[in-house]
């Protein structure tokens, strides 16, 4: 897929305690948004009202009740297309996509294409356009989701696909876990100068309540370990945690994430 489209406006809608529910302006209609991973139908509702936007699609990454609680009430006060993976967890969805799939918004402007990206679940997809990708549970900054259903391989595997995306690429998770995520990574990397600076900035961004999101997939591949572990310093440093060599990148991370 090309991914040369114009780039996009994006808010955060945060929910719950750490939430961010991401609302995508409509380049070719203005006052039109998709919102992404709605588990929380009251904070869009108030932002639309506050934006006088109107809702015309919802994505939706995977099953989780903290990503999709909200949309039966979207879906009351604006009936709209609901794209999901072929999952009967998710009874919302209205257009079910899979790997490689093209969700195509012509009257919005918006093109993504679907990537499946196994591992915190078995079904979670992302999506990818404009130089943006909303990723859900799979990917945080500094950091990656738990293995609720999925093996390490198939995580380890996903996040390898995503890394290989371009570096500019945006990164919009799905949680506000980077300040956490990166005493974890220094943990493990202590002497990567990369990290170390990403976290005074993070600390600056979040005493003002600032998001430290979107990422960008080049600054994930220099911070984040989990993107890391055919590396010398991340893999030596969960060898020597584990005691013996490990046989390649997806037994370190394996044992990263355990």
């Amino acid at each position: 897929m090309s991914n040369n489209e114009p780039s996009l406006n994006v808010r955060p809608v945060r929910a719950f305690a750490d939430n961010y529910i991401w609302l995508i302006e409509a380049p070719a209609a203005p006052q039109s948004v998709v919102v992404v991973d709605p588990g929380d139908a009251a904070p869009v509702l108030a932002e639309l009202r506050r934006s006088g936007a109107s809702l015309a699609a919802i994505l939706l990454t995977h099953h989780h009740a903290d990503h999709i609680g909200g949309v039966a009430e979207l879906l009351a006060a604006r009936p709209v297309p609901v794209f999901a993976a072929d999952d009967a967890r998710i009874p919302y969805a209205t257009l079910k996509v899979g790997d490689g799939a093209h969700v195509d918004l012509p009257e919005l402007g918006l093109h993504f294409e679907t990537l499946h990206v196994p591992g915190h679940t078995l079904s979670h997809i992302a999506f990818w356009g404009h130089g943006a990708l909303f990723c859900g549970d799979t990917l945080f900054s500094a950091g990656c989701g738990r293995l609720f259903e999925g093996t390490p391989v198939q995580m380890s595997a996903s996040l390898r696909r995503l890394s290989a995306l371009p570096a500019a690429t945006r990164v919009y998770a799905g949680h506000e876990y980077t300040a956490a995520n990166l005493k974890f990574a220094l943990g493990v990397d202590a002497d990567n100068a990369a990290a170390r600076a990403y976290q005074t900035q993070v600390e600056i961004w979040r005493a003002g309540g600032t998001p430290t999101l979107p990422s960008t997939i080049g600054l994930e591949n220099r911070v984040n370990p989990f993107l890391r572990c055919d590396v010398a310093a991340v893999r030596e440093a969960v060898t020597r945690h584990r005691g013996h060599p490990l046989a390649d990148a997806a037994a370190v991370f394996a044992e990263l994430r355990a």
